[in-house]
Parts: C-alpha cells; structure tokens; sequence
C-alpha cells in the first residue's frame, strides 16, 4: 500500500500543477509558512519519486524555481494529442476561458482564474496550441499576458474586437471585478 504524503507535500505538488513558470524555493516556503529546508526536501523526493516511477511529468528546478513538465520521452504523444484536438470542440471550460480572454485582453493566466474561479493552465495551453491566443510581448519580470488572435476573429466571423456584443449585460457585476484587480 502506498504511504499518504505529508500535507507540505499535497501542498507544494498542488502549487507545481498551478504555475505557469518556476516558482521560487522562497515564495512556496513564504506561501505555505514552511522552512525553505522542508521546501526543497520535498521539491528533491518529489522529482525522485517521478524520476523513478518514470512518470510523464518531471520537475525541473534551478535558481529560478521549480515547476512540473512533460517528459520529453512523451512529446511525440503529447503533440499528437494537441493536433488531434485542434479538429474538435471546444469544451465549456474553453469557450469560458477564450470569453474572459477576449473582453479582458491582454489577460494573464491569474486575472483569467479569477474570473473563472478555477485553474485555466491546461485550457490556456490548448487555447493557444490552437491558435485562437497568444502570449503578448512583456517586458522581462512581468506575468505572461494572453490576447485573441486574428484567427480567432476568423472563427467567429468577426473583424474586430469592437464587433464583440458588450459585456455589461450579460454579466452586471463585471466592474467590481475591474476595480479589485486595480
């Protein structure tokens, strides 16, 4: 049977699955109000134990921080994946998350969280292997930013953003958000 992880390990694993670039030793130690020595003992077991199992995720880490990746002996199913999917539906979650891009752009990964009230990692991914976002040009030390692309007006047979239908309406309270994100 195997062991129950410690609730720092549950912890640190679910802050790896969120994070859209390495994250600091420091800022999980600040974040969790655990010592940076019990972080990095984890970080150190948890990418061992995905090492040995030969898990199709692998933690990378540096001085920059650590964050969860793909095995690269799994790219070629990955990728298959990714292109498979682009001929299908988009999911709700998609739709949702293109919506919430496309009247806040440029977005970044959190503001879109925020606003769905659920992590949006995997669907951003698809989103943009898809073709319908993209990352903005940032100046270095600055979250990702995400806006729509031209093909993504294509797909809903639009030329501009102004053609989009005006979100007041539709969800009233959509201010509020805007003032505490200032």
């Amino acid at each position: 049977m195997t062991e129950p992880v410690s609730r720092l390990r549950s912890a640190i694993e679910s802050i790896l699955l969120v994070v859209d670039e390495p994250a600091p030793v420091e800022a999980i130690a600040r974040a969790l109000d655990a010592p940076e020595g019990d972080v990095r003992a984890e970080l150190d077991a948890i990418g061992e134990e995905l090492r040995a199992r030969g898990s199709g995720a692998v933690l990378r880490g540096g001085e920059e921080g650590y964050r969860l990746y793909t095995s690269p002996d799994n790219a070629e199913a990955v990728e298959a994946f990714l292109v498979s999917g682009s001929r299908s539906r988009l999911s709700r979650a998609a739709l949702e998350t293109l919506a919430v891009v496309a009247y806040r752009q440029p977005a970044t990964r959190a503001q879109v969280a925020a606003v769905r009230g659920v992590n949006v990692d995997g669907v951003m991914r698809t989103l943009n292997q898809r073709g319908l976002i993209r990352e903005t040009e940032e100046p270095e030390g600055h979250a990702r930013r995400y806006e729509t692309t031209a093909l993504f007006l294509e797909q809903l047979g639009i030329s501009s953003l102004e053609e989009l239908p005006d979100l007041a309406p539709l969800l009233p309270d959509v201010d509020l958000i805007d003032e505490e994100d200032e």
